[in-house]
């Protein structure tokens, strides 16, 4: 199993409207058919010391292995999310985590 967790931090002057397109992108990015469990949404309200949550939107996609990973991430749905959203954020993190 093969486990793509990805933050974005969108600029501040993004407005809800925008903001709005880039929540279809992630519903629509969601649908690549490698993807075997996907959830996306904006940070949960925990407040600890060890709790990172500054981002804007976070996602998690889970796929059966590596290889349908990255047929993810040549396929079309996520070279249209890049096309159509790479200029809403300042920053991105992915944290991919392989199953032992």
């Amino acid at each position: 199993m093969h486990i793509h967790n990805v933050y974005f931090w969108l600029k501040d002057s993004i407005d809800a409207q925008v903001s709005a397109a880039f929540e279809e992108g992630l519903k629509h990015l969601s649908t690549d058919p490698s993807i075997q469990y996907s959830h996306y949404g904006r940070p949960a309200d925990t407040h600890r010391d060890v709790v990172e949550n500054t981002y804007s939107y976070g996602l998690v996609f889970v796929f059966a292995d590596k290889a349908a990973h990255d047929r993810y991430q040549d396929g079309e749905v996520h070279h249209l999310f890049l096309a159509d959203h790479m200029d809403k954020w300042d920053r991105v993190a992915v944290f991919d985590i392989e199953s032992l």
